[in-house]
């Protein structure tokens, strides 16, 4: 419970790191004027949370091959490298890719971590990365790495990157949106049309902190149907048997992190089933039921 308290943390710290530095950017270009005497301008105020909500996240995406290369530090590898095992990767994904109508070969990188991770970000499927961790490759053998990879050249084959930014810039705008009303009301309250006044930037800020919390919940349930799909089209581009062999064997891995009192390990993002409340904020099913689905398919 820790772990995913921790995890949610983080990532609403960062949502709302952008919606602030959005709402500080608007009350500069002078969004208060949508408060006033005669209440709210609501059509200028939703046109201009969606302008900013989707700009903000368009942002992230266009540069998280630059974020995740700089946070994570992930090293891309050369195409014409002479380490057998790095040179093996590039050559699998990009088989993959082939095999996936990529338009572009995507960028192919690791990062010196024990975790058991991999991850695709990028804005478009012609400027993709696919990056795994060192632990990953030392601990998979040939066709588990490649059921991995194949779930995440799944991610961009599927769009899914702008595909979530569309759905988390749609929130944002909402977000925005729904506390900048909410605010009015609260500050108005008891109050007649001819003297209301603007809301508190507090108030605001508080509330799409709140309203944050439940965005989460919508897009991690968003995220969780795109893995299903994600694991389906690893099942075609790697073969179904390989994709299984790569969820049991990150199954074995979270139970062997569970068992051992050691945290769990990031393995595609998954730390152990959440349980109660926290599943709601869980953006990758249960391995089990991942496993569960693609053996059904057979």
């Amino acid at each position: 419970m820790f772990r995913m308290g921790k995890r949610i943390f983080l990532f609403l710290a960062v949502n709302i790191l952008i919606l602030a530095t959005l709402s500080i950017t608007m009350r500069i270009l002078g969004v208060g004027a949508y408060f006033g005497a005669r209440g709210i301008d609501y059509q200028n105020l939703m046109l201009f949370c969606l302008v900013w909500g989707m700009g903000g996240a368009f942002i992230s995406l266009g540069l998280s091959r630059v974020m995740a290369k700089w946070m994570m530090g992930v090293v891309v590898i050369d195409p014409d490298t002479r380490d057998p095992g790095l040179g093996e990767l590039v050559r699998t994904v990009h088989k993959l890719a082939r095999a996936a109508n990529l338009p572009a070969m995507p960028e192919v990188g690791y990062y010196p971590s024990p975790e058991v991770n991999a991850f695709a970000t990028g804005p478009t499927k012609s400027r993709a990365l696919v990056a795994v961790s060192a632990g990953l490759l030392e601990r998979m053998d040939r066709a588990e790495l490649e059921g991995v990879l194949a779930h995440e050249i799944a991610h961009v084959a599927n769009g899914d990157m702008v595909t979530m930014t569309l759905i988390q810039g749609i929130i944002n705008a909402f977000v925005m949106f729904l506390a900048r009303v909410i605010a009015f009301f609260i500050a108005n309250r008891g109050r007649d049309s001819e003297s209301s006044s603007g809301p508190s930037y507090l108030v605001i800020f508080l509330l799409e902190m709140a309203l944050s919390v439940l965005g989460m919940i919508v897009v991690s349930a968003f995220s969780r149907r795109r893995e299903y799909r994600a694991d389906e089209g690893g099942a075609q581009l790697a073969g179904r048997t390989n994709m299984i062999k790569a969820l049991e064997a990150l199954q074995s891995t979270v139970a062997y992190a569970d068992l051992t009192n050691k945290e769990a390990l990031a393995t595609l993002k998954i730390s152990g089933k959440p349980k109660g409340f926290f599943s709601l904020f869980a953006t990758h099913p249960p391995l089990e039921e991942r496993i569960a689905r693609l053996k059904a398919a057979v």
